[in-house]
């Protein structure tokens, strides 16, 4: 089940603004433009943000996440006429061609097992051509990010436009490695609603990936450093190696 941020309609409905500057997402583009990819597959698109970025610059997108909320708003920003949304997840992927297939965010880090990943990572393995890639980013374990993740670091307040002033933080309810758990709280002062949101996300070292990666018939081309989060995060970029069959999982 997706998280409340992105189940919720209300919740769901001030993702954007609380998130605020999305100059993160510009490194995406980048790599997609250095990759001459037209076709993008999205994973785990949540409100569209990058999908109908990509759209409005002539892209091919398909956008695909499990939360009806989020995409309600996704599909009112423009350029959201030009993607395709798909309600999914990442193991059921749609029957599509993509010259690279993204997941943004820590939308890599849900997948609590390892076989959910895998199917994953097979699913993308499918839908690309030989010179196709898989992009994505993860967090990197040993710089321990969650220590950071609790409400005298966090607290911010955000004013929007139509709701009002929004209060929200965030703090580590749970650390059971690689398991990492915290809850998001929003606290609206028009009607004083208070929201949560509780996430589990797991840290994978590099050479895990790595295996899950050859184990779904990629190589690894470049780990690079997330220009945004410098140190903190690593942008894999992978592609089929068409003289192998994926590996029988371990």
């Amino acid at each position: 089940m997706p998280d409340a941020i992105f189940a919720d309609p209300r919740l769901s409905g001030i993702y954007d603004a609380v998130e605020g500057d999305r100059s993160d997402l510009d490194v995406y583009v980048g790599i997609l433009d250095e990759l001459g990819a037209q076709a993008i597959l999205d994973v785990g698109c949540g409100t569209g943000e990058l999908a109908c970025r990509l759209a409005r610059d002539g892209k091919d997108v398909v956008g695909i996440d499990p939360a009806v909320a989020s995409l309600d708003v996704a599909r009112r920003k423009p350029g959201a006429e030009r993607v395709r949304w798909v309600e999914g997840d990442a193991t059921a992927l749609p029957a599509v061609h993509a010259d690279v297939v993204m997941m943004t965010g820590n939308v890599a880090q849900v997948f609590l097992d390892d076989e959910s990943l895998a199917a994953a990572f097979a699913g993308a393995r499918r839908v690309l051509g030989s010179e196709g890639h898989l992009v994505f980013e993860v967090r990197i374990p040993a710089q321990r990010a969650w220590e950071q993740w609790h409400r005298d670091a966090t607290e911010r307040t955000v004013q929007i436009e139509g709701i009002g002033t929004v209060a929200t933080w965030i703090e580590v309810t749970s650390v059971v490695w690689p398991f990492v758990s915290f809850r998001r709280t929003y606290v609206f002062e028009d009607d004083h609603a208070v929201l949560t949101s509780d996430s589990t996300l797991r840290f994978r070292d590099r050479p895990e990936l790595e295996n899950l990666l050859l184990d779904a018939g990629f190589v690894v081309r470049d780990v690079r450093d997330a220009p945004d989060r410098p140190g903190l995060e690593w942008i894999f970029l992978a592609q089929p190696a068409p003289e192998m069959q994926p590996r029988s999982p371990r």
